[in-house]
């Protein structure tokens, strides 16, 4: 009888993962400082404390990116954080219950910030944004959140997600009305665009990496528009020519690894994955609760990672089957994946781009890759080096701009507001 009562409450837990209900009502956890590590993390960069925060966040790496605008008005990469749990597949998120993480460019206002959440602390994302809405899609409540169990949401861990929602609080309370929120399925990579080139989301990916471009050149805010049922990004012409010559060299890159071999494949999640460093850990949690994660919802097949199917350029292609991942787990049965992809640190290449385009290039070290203790070292931070800077390119031909559209802000934790009957849809001059 009580392990039946166990299973029942691990299985509303998993169904309300991401459903945030205020019950921590009376903590000052949401007042905790920044730690002194990252201060001082800071001011090496030259960055402070009150500067304007963007977050990246990307799925199949596991990773969350905290950016700071500096001295210089531009935005520099101020830490990378390990996720402890996505859910469902790569791809963008399309209706309730699908349990997929969305991917696209969101805002995250004051009052979307919940001192009071059921999982420490946690923010959301702002999903749907205008953009969804314009293709039907539905759900809520899309968080960044503590604990490692996810039902739609980033999921960190408690110590990690007090320190960005510190850095956050920060920002929004000096002055910052939103901060942008970036979500991507895999970091804009030529060799990551060439081996899912055969992938169904390939346009949506595409256009997101248009986004991802725009902020490597300028390092500042994208400025989104949604038109055409597609995101359009607006930029003065001189930024609008080195993105042109960035896309164009990327997409050279493509077609040589291509030429030399590189196959298609799709990667089939059990249910969404762990960051490489949380693997071992995860995998050794022999309930549904860990002393150090909390609540780890849907283990079977996190100690194995995503199945790589190989895809075939030339024949028809048919979609592979992926789990029911809408459905809550019936049992923690670990189910291993076959031809585990490498898990080996990801770093971002940053090939130079042709005629003087613009580059970036970070020599900064994610803290969680300096551990010699395994996992526990995770809850510790340690400074790393400044990010790189280059110049940019000599301008070619404009580019129309695409007037601005602000998402509206939504309280938090009220019910979200109902979508406008029409779309606010820019179209260019």
């Amino acid at each position: 009888m009580m392990k039946r009562i166990a299973l029942a409450a691990s299985l509303v837990l998993a169904l309300a993962a991401c459903q945030d209900d205020n019950l921590s009502r009376g903590s000052t956890r949401h007042l905790a400082p920044i730690p002194p590590a990252t201060m001082a993390l800071m001011s090496t960069k030259g960055m402070s404390k009150d500067d304007p925060i963007l977050v990246r966040a990307y799925k199949k790496e596991s990773e969350l990116e905290v950016w700071k605008r500096g001295s210089n008005g531009k935005y520099a990469l101020l830490k990378t954080y390990p996720v402890c749990r996505w859910s469902g597949q790569l791809g963008p998120k399309n209706r309730e219950g699908d349990r997929q993480v969305p991917e696209g460019f969101y805002t995250v206002t004051p009052a979307q910030m919940n001192p009071n959440s059921n999982f420490y602390l946690s923010f959301d994302t702002g999903y749907p944004n205008a953009f969804d809405r314009s293709l039907g899609r539905n759900g809520g409540d899309i968080m960044v959140h503590g604990s490692c169990s996810s039902r739609g949401c980033f999921a960190m861990t408690d110590q990690n997600v007090a320190e960005i929602y510190a850095i956050a609080r920060e920002a929004l309370g000096a002055g910052q009305r939103g901060f942008q929120f970036q979500s991507y399925p895999f970091r804009m990579t030529a060799e990551n665009l060439a081996k899912h080139r055969l992938d169904p989301n390939i346009a949506f990916w595409k256009n997101l990496k248009e986004g991802a471009d725009a902020f490597e050149v300028t390092k500042d805010e994208v400025r989104v528009a949604v038109g055409r049922g597609r995101y359009e990004f607006n930029l003065d012409p001189d930024s609008a020519s080195v993105v042109a010559q960035k896309r164009a060299q990327d997409e050279q890159e493509v077609a040589e690894l291509v030429a030399k071999g590189e196959k298609p494949i799709k990667l089939v999640y059990n249910d969404g994955d762990t960051h490489e460093s949380f693997r071992t850990a995860l995998a050794n949690v022999t309930g549904v609760t860990d002393s150090k994660l909390g609540y780890v919802s849907r283990i079977d097949g996190i100690s194995s990672g995503p199945q790589v199917i190989a895809l075939n350029d030339s024949a028809p292609q048919t979609r592979p089957e992926a789990p029911a991942t809408a459905l809550a787990f019936a049992s923690m049965k670990e189910v291993p994946a076959t031809q585990p992809e490498s898990r080996a640190a990801v770093t971002q290449q940053t090939a130079p781009v042709a005629a003087a385009a613009a580059a970036t290039a970070s020599d900064e070290t994610p803290f969680y890759k300096k551990m010699f203790g395994g996992v526990g070292d995770l809850f510790s931070t340690s400074a790393a080096q400044p990010v790189a800077e280059t110049v940019q390119a000599a301008p070619a031909a404009p580019v129309a701009p695409v007037a601005r559209m602000e998402p509206a802000a939504k309280a938090v934790p009220q019910k979200r507001a109902q979508a406008p009957s029409k779309v606010n849809v820019a179209a260019a001059d």
